[in-house]
């Protein structure tokens, strides 16, 4: 059967699918020196196209899940990527073709894909409770192999996961060991089911709150805090009719509110509240933490759509707009259910990190892309939030930079001091590198970077897992 994808911006350059699996024993260092001690493996994960898509257009969401992983073992450090080979795939791989249409709208799919389920796992990366898993919101996670990224299966938990899909965004928390994570359209799609899951260290869940969204909307990612999870509900909103009619799976909803939920950890769904705003989306957050009797929300934040691709319930496109890093503030003492909204940086970004060890605590540091230019370069950016002052440093031009990855220097490390690891793409050489840079002084360029002689086409999220870990299950960071 002939393969040939069509002509969209989307495959063009370096958008072009890549389609294939690398093995690569010791990446070539042309410039610096591997920090010593930085042992772990890094694993990342995006889309690709297995084939050319059935209805013949795209957006950069969907595609069949390439997992990826850098493995650092004192100053020699590998790299893998491979397939994961869900139902989707395989069923793909047996047709030699594509068999799913729209992103998410099972009801486009080709008929001999009615009975397999459409997830694409190709948004993150996680390991916990000596589980490699990989993520994507439209399902249950796939186990993977933590050496060589061959696909276990399909992963509830044991069972204890009764939601039809997981976060692609969960927390884990490296220092007390637990996994907090949730499901959005958790009964199915268009559903206003949402599920918050708490695992100890063993995997097993300890606390499980079901409530309902104020309408079926976009919940990417989402925060914690010691006291409570926060939901952030935009009108980007699916409508199971639109669906059959083989519309796409969000429709942008001008008229209404931004809606965030404050929820109560280790409760039963009481004492829930919820915050409206103007409208307005997020695909993520940097970080949230409390404040007294207010709960402080960073995240980087549209003014209107973030996904122009979902049309508004008229099939009109929105215009793209620049993501702002702003701190949103909720009063938990107050009745009124509105919120403050401040601009921490004017410089747009994306892709927002932080010090894991500190998600949902009082931080200085956070990391994050910047300064997306006209030939399609960005850069990665230091924001210190003592002083309100951005720091980016750029690999040069025509290049692009993937989500950065911090890594504490020492597992008990002042926040924010370690490395900052960076999947560079050299836009006209047509290959990426991996550079190490010092996360508290990145202005200083990298400390090292490695050649990689393939093209990592896209990655969206990953995480860094110590070597220790890796080998007992068990992560030991603490907080200073």
């Amino acid at each position: 059967m002939e393969i040939q994808f069509p002509p969209l911006p989307l495959y063009e350059n370096w958008g072009r699918p890549l389609r294939i699996e690398s093995n690569i024993d010791g990446l070539v260092l042309v410039e610096g020196k591997v920090p010593a001690g930085l042992n772990g493996t890094w694993y990342r994960c995006g889309p690709d196209r297995q084939y050319p898509p059935m209805l013949g257009d795209d957006v950069f969401i969907d595609g069949e899940g390439m997992a990826h992983m850098f493995r650092f073992d004192g100053d020699h450090v590998s790299y893998r990527s491979r397939w994961v080979e869900n139902d989707r795939y395989k069923l793909q791989a047996k047709a030699r073709r594509s068999l799913f249409g729209r992103y998410r709208n099972k009801y486009t799919n080709d008929p001999g894909a009615a009975d397999t389920h459409m997830g694409t796992s190709n948004t993150n990366v996680i390991f916990h409770a000596g589980k490699c898993l990989v993520l994507k919101e439209d399902g249950l996670p796939y186990e993977l192999d933590p050496d060589t990224l061959a696909t276990r299966g399909v992963y509830d938990f044991g069972g204890q996961v009764t939601a039809v899909s997981l976060s692609a965004h969960p927390k884990v928390d490296v220092v007390d060991d637990r996994l907090l994570t949730y499901s959005f359209q958790a009964r199915g799609d268009a559903t206003r089911d949402v599920v918050f899951y708490e695992m100890n260290r063993e995997g097993v869940v300890t606390d499980e709150i079901w409530f309902e969204a104020p309408y079926s909307s976009l919940v990417h990612d989402f925060t914690v805090t010691p006291d409570y999870a926060i939901f952030p509900f935009f009108p980007l909103i699916t409508d199971l009719d639109n669906l059959k009619r083989g519309g796409t799976f969000y429709r942008w909803h001008p008229n209404e509110q931004t809606v965030v939920a404050i929820v109560p950890r280790r409760g039963k769904g009481q004492g829930i509240r919820f915050f409206r705003g103007p409208p307005t989306s997020a695909g993520h957050m940097m970080n949230a933490f409390q404040d007294g009797s207010t709960v402080n929300l960073d995240l980087c934040l549209y003014s209107g759509n973030c996904f122009p691709f979902f049309p508004t319930l008229e099939g009109e496109r929105t215009s793209m707009v620049p993501p702002i890093l702003t701190r949103l503030t909720f009063d938990l003492n107050s009745s009124a259910d509105g919120f403050a909204s401040r601009v921490l940086t004017p410089m747009p970004g994306e892709m927002p990190r932080t010090d894991d060890r500190y998600q949902g605590y009082p931080y200085r540091n956070g990391f994050m892309i910047v300064m997306r230019g006209p030939d399609g370069g960005s850069a990665v950016g230091h924001i210190d939030h003592a002083t309100g002052t951005v720091t980016p440093y750029s690999f040069g031009p025509r290049t692009s930079v993937h989500e950065p990855q911090f890594v504490p220097r020492t597992p008990d490390s002042p926040e924010g001091d370690g490395w900052l690891l960076v999947i560079v793409n050299r836009l006209d050489a047509n290959h990426s590198d991996l550079a190490i840079l010092d996360a508290t002084n990145i202005a200083a360029g990298p400390v090292a970077v490695l050649h990689l002689p393939v093209r990592v086409r896209s990655t969206f999220h990953g995480t860094w897992v110590p070597a220790g870990t890796l080998a007992s299950g068990r992560y030991t960071q603490s907080r200073a």
